[in-house]
């Protein structure tokens, strides 16, 4: 009830979760929403209504316009929708259970252990983010794996350092004592007794990383090393549009559709997700409540 009634006086909360709620209902319904055609190896694989470079303005056929290349833009940004949620979701869980592993064996052991995880953070810390993903991306070859593996590769280390603060203050408290004292083994500690009071700084970090991934492999995208060519990817529509940008001479708006769809789907999705984790962060941590 507290949530709830949170999310009805917090306007700018309740909107992120109405437009969260709006991103996964066309994730879900996006085969009625853009029908794969029959011709299509997979469904994430861009129609195209021929081959010439200029891109086509929105029109009956092509909603959104095409791309150079005469990629369906609103085909893409449907499917690429569930491309989000993939790369998102699949980057902040598999960064969430290394970090939290890391981060919690190095509070609750301490001393050597403690110690040499943590150098490690600051080493993996030292390192461009996106410069790191970037190289490691090349290395691994384009898709959706790829891009997974090398966000991830960089993007646990913030989840390693707040849950060892976190285990660092509840280790001490009275009930991890006593749990102790009646035998309870390390690992149960950990799992049962002590990760469960460290899950919402975890959880609230978690969503507010989800839009960032999403951006970041858009980047790699754009960048030309994300996803295969066609594949229904935002990234790879901002790629398709860098070289028309700007129109000709006299119409500078020309081809405005090859950047404001794709960009406007980045930046709402993007936009949910943080809305979303400030309106848990409030709810959940103390320090944020009046």
């Amino acid at each position: 009830m507290r949530v709830v009634r949170y999310l009805l006086q917090n306007p700018m909360s309740l909107f992120g979760l109405l437009l969260l709620l709006a991103f996964v209902l066309i994730a879900v319904f996006a085969p009625l929403l853009a029908p794969p055609t029959e011709f299509q190896l997979s469904p994430y694989d861009t129609p195209r209504a021929g081959f010439w470079a200029t891109p086509q303005p929105p029109s009956p056929e092509a909603r959104f316009g095409t791309t150079q290349g005469q990629y369906d833009i609103y085909y893409a940004v449907i499917w690429g929708t569930r491309t989000a949620f993939k790369i998102g979701l699949g980057v902040v869980i598999i960064s969430a259970l290394i970090g939290t592993a890391i981060g919690a064996i190095a509070a609750y052991y301490g001393g050597i252990i403690d110690e040499l995880l943590m150098r490690l953070v600051d080493v993996f810390l030292a390192v461009p983010f996106l410069i790191a993903a970037l190289v490691l991306t090349v290395i691994l070859g384009k898709g959706l794996v790829p891009i997974i593996v090398a966000l991830t590769a960089f993007g646990w280390m913030g989840y390693a350092r707040v849950v060892r603060s976190e285990i660092l203050r509840i280790r001490e408290m009275d009930y991890v004592s006593a749990a102790r004292a009646y035998g309870a083994s390390d690992l149960r500690l950990i799992v049962l007794h002590i990760l469960p009071n460290a899950f919402f700084p975890v959880l609230v970090l978690a969503t507010m990383a989800t839009g960032s991934m999403v951006l970041s492999a858009s980047a790699l995208s754009f960048l030309g090393v994300g996803t295969e060519e066609g594949y229904a990817d935002w990234g790879n529509l901002i790629a398709y549009s860098r070289n028309w940008i700007v129109g000709q001479a006299g119409n500078p708006f020309q081809f405005w559709y090859t950047l404001v769809f794709p960009g406007a789907a980045i930046f709402l999705f993007v936009l949910a997700w943080n809305l979303v984790g400030d309106a848990l962060r409030d709810v959940l941590d103390p320090r944020h409540q009046v």
